[in-house]
Order: C-alpha cells, then structure tokens, then sequence
C-alpha cells in the first residue's frame, strides 16, 4: 500500500455569527435589491442568496477561533447591537433595530444561528401598492404647533389583532397597506347577510426622544432634514401605551384608499 503525503498550502476558515433577512412588512416575501445595513460593534457582509450575514462582532471576538465548540460565555442572546437598515432606492422607510447575539448554537431552537432573523421594513409613502388592497394614507402633525411628525407608528387592528403597521417619514407622511381584506364577509347584523366594509382601528404612536419634529414651513418649501427619522417599530409598538399614541375608528375596504389628516398631543 502506497501512503500519501498530503501538504496544506493554506487553509481559509470562516465562522458566522447568525445572519438577516430583510422582509417587505406588506407581502412578508425577502427584498432582494441591495440594502445599506450598519451593525455597530459588528461586521457584515451580504451573500449571493441576498442575506446579511454577520462574520464578526467586537463582544464575541473569541467565538471567531471556535469551530467544534462555541465558547460558552456570553450567554446566547446577551449582547445587544444596534443595526440600521436604509434602503438607496427609497422604496422603503430607513429603521432601526436591536440584534442579539451569539445566537443558539443547536439547530431547530427558535433563536437558533442557522435561522436567519427577519427584519420588516415598511414601505415609503411613493411604493407601489397591489390592486385589491386597502390602503391608509396619513398626514401627522403635533398639536399644538403643527410639525410634521417623521418617525410615527402607525397600527391598524381588528378583532383583537394587527392587521397592518406602518412607519411616517421626515414629512409625516405614512402609507399603511392592508392586504388580504376581503370584498365581502359575513356580518353580524341579522338584517344584513354580508357586508363590503371591514371595522378597525387605527392607532398612532410617536416617541418624542426618538422620533423627528419638522417645521411646516419646511415641509411645504420641501427642505429635508441633515439625517431622516430612524426608529425601532418593535420598540414603539411594545411602549405604545407609555408613549404619545391617539386613535380613530376606520373602515377597510378592498381596493378603497382613505386618505386622512392625523393629530398628537406631543409635550
């Protein structure tokens, strides 16, 4: 038997850290065109299967070397980073979001390294919108003072569940899509069999020391600000009873666009 002598010229080794999937918030299917991702303390890179991936982070500098095993401290999900998402096209709204890391190193848990973590982003005021949607277009401004609101959250509910969310920008201007509303439904009037509207609600929230206040004058003169609102939805949304927040009763219908001039009462 003839024993081969083998020689490692040079080896190339790689260890991810998890990675992120950027989602429209509509249509929850992956947004492909290049997106522009900072991840504070951390390092990204974008594949060919269009995901984010993380390949290095400052707070977990040991776990680079650390193939077979990964160290054991820090705890998975300990660290936080802060990650900022800005789309060049400007068919999507520039957000904010907190990434935790190491991930959970055993597959099929639910925050586990091979899972990739969702990012939504939420459509600009100027995105294109399906036919058969029912759409909320809406203007916020503080009262008193009238400055546009950028940075606002905007929640549609019915039946005790979130139907649609979306983000305002530097203007104030939000769209907030609904999808899959149907043409008609069963009602609960015994005099009517269905109906072709649907009862929500909807609710906006505004954080003051995260979102941006624009003066009307340079809204209407069309003056945008040196940096555009960037909040955390997840954030808003989990603190919309602490924060300024407001609501109003709409009806849906699909395909029908209400077009509505919203105010807050910001301190």
């Amino acid at each position: 038997m003839t024993a081969l002598l083998l020689r490692e010229l040079e080896r190339v080794e790689t260890r991810v850290l998890g990675a992120v999937r950027c989602i429209d918030a509509v249509t929850r299917a992956q947004i492909d065109t290049p997106l522009q991702l900072q991840l504070a303390g951390g390092t990204l890179r974008r594949n060919r299967s269009g995901l984010y991936v993380v390949v290095g982070a400052d707070a977990l500098a040991a776990h680079a070397a650390a193939f077979a095993l990964p160290p054991a401290a820090p705890a998975p999900g300990s660290v936080e980073l802060a990650l900022s998402v800005q789309d060049p096209l400007g068919r999507y709204l520039p957000r904010r979001a907190v990434l935790r890391l190491p991930r959970d190193p055993v597959a099929g848990q639910p925050d586990d390294l091979f899972t990739p973590v969702e990012l939504a982003l939420y459509p600009a005021a100027a995105a294109p919108t399906g036919a058969n949607w029912s759409l909320l277009r809406a203007s916020l401004h503080a009262q008193p003072g009238g400055d546009a609101l950028g940075g606002a959250l905007l929640l549609v509910r019915a039946d005790g569940r979130v139907l649609a969310r979306g983000l305002s920008d530097w203007r104030g201007e939000a769209l907030v899509p609904v999808p899959g509303v149907p043409v008609t439904t069963w009602s609960d009037d015994p005099d009517a069999m269905v109906v072709s509207e649907l009862a929500a609600e909807l609710q906006w929230v505004f954080d003051p020391a995260a979102g941006l206040r624009t003066p009307l004058a340079s809204v209407q003169a069309g003056r945008a600000p040196a940096a555009l609102p960037l909040v955390d939805p997840e954030r808003l949304e989990a603190r919309a009873a602490t924060l300024p927040n407001a609501t109003q009763a709409v009806a849906l219908a699909a395909g029908r666009t209400l077009s509505l001039s919203l105010v807050l009462a910001v301190p």
